[in-house]
């Protein structure tokens, strides 16, 4: 049971196998978005692309409805971090927007972002984008039977700090099944060997946010969406990671990968 009282659901095989399903619907998602964020193009355009590909491999959207959030995606250009609600909002060249997207198959879960550069952006930025990707892969390797969730959390901070980037701490990942959001908690900081012993059939969604300023954030009068405080770029980028007996198992690609 987590430190909040929610209890921490263990997966069977068969069970990670649906997440699989729907996780390689998110990936085709990510797929469909990916070739679609040109210059030009709306984020409401890319949530109904989202929508008619989730539709598409026969699954349900995790995000539409959910405590009220009115899309399919969460689509997060710039400054924003995460939460980001599809708008007619253009994007142009030198943006980057974070792509959240989440689907359900026969009840269970698969959630996965990533950021994206519209045409040529600085050095800088780019850099951004390539260091929250590989934070993620270094926390998605720590996620295995036998480590403890500080493990995962110290790899994310680590990858960042070298870099100075700020680390946001007030949204974290989270565990995931049959709800998106279960037990545990996924911070992305943490202490090696300490926190909740890491064991088989947990599902965790890893998620770094990486600022290219401070890690203080600000929520908009929407109620959902989150923007840096000081106005600087934000990269996000999340995978559904199963611990599995062969070691970390990535659910939301095309194909299930081994970390």
């Amino acid at each position: 049971m987590a430190g909040d009282g929610r209890v921490i659901t263990m997966k069977s095989d068969a069970e990670f196998d649906k997440m699989a399903v729907a996780g390689a619907c998110v990936a085709a998602v990510h797929k469909a978005v990916r070739e679609a964020a040109v210059p030009g193009v709306t984020m409401t355009e890319l949530d109904g692309i989202s929508a008619r590909v989730i539709r598409d491999h026969g699954c349900r959207p995790s995000f539409l409805g959910y405590h009220g959030f009115p899309a399919t995606i969460c689509a997060s250009p710039n400054h924003v971090i995460v939460h980001g609600i599809p708008d007619g909002y253009r994007l142009k060249e030198g943006d980057v927007v974070s792509i959240d997207a989440g689907a359900i198959y026969e009840g269970w879960h698969g959630d996965a972002a990533f950021t994206v550069a519209i045409g040529e952006v600085p050095p800088a930025v780019r850099q951004l984008l390539d260091v929250t990707e590989q934070a993620l892969w270094n926390g998605a390797a720590q996620a295995r039977a036998g480590n403890r969730l500080g493990d995962v959390g110290a790899a994310v901070e680590a990858t960042a700090r070298p870099h100075g980037y700020g680390v946001v701490r007030e949204y974290i990942g989270h565990g995931i099944g049959r709800q998106m959001h279960e037990a545990p908690n996924v911070p992305n900081y943490g202490k090696p060997g300490k926190g909740l012993k890491l064991k088989v059939g947990m599902a965790l969604a890893i998620e770094p946010m990486f600022n290219l300023g401070t890690e203080e954030t600000l929520l908009l009068e929407d109620g959902w969406t989150v923007v840096t405080r000081d106005g600087e770029l934000s990269a996000h980028i999340e995978h559904t990671v199963a611990i599995t007996s062969e070691g970390p198992k990535v659910l939301t690609l095309a194909e299930p990968r081994l970390v």
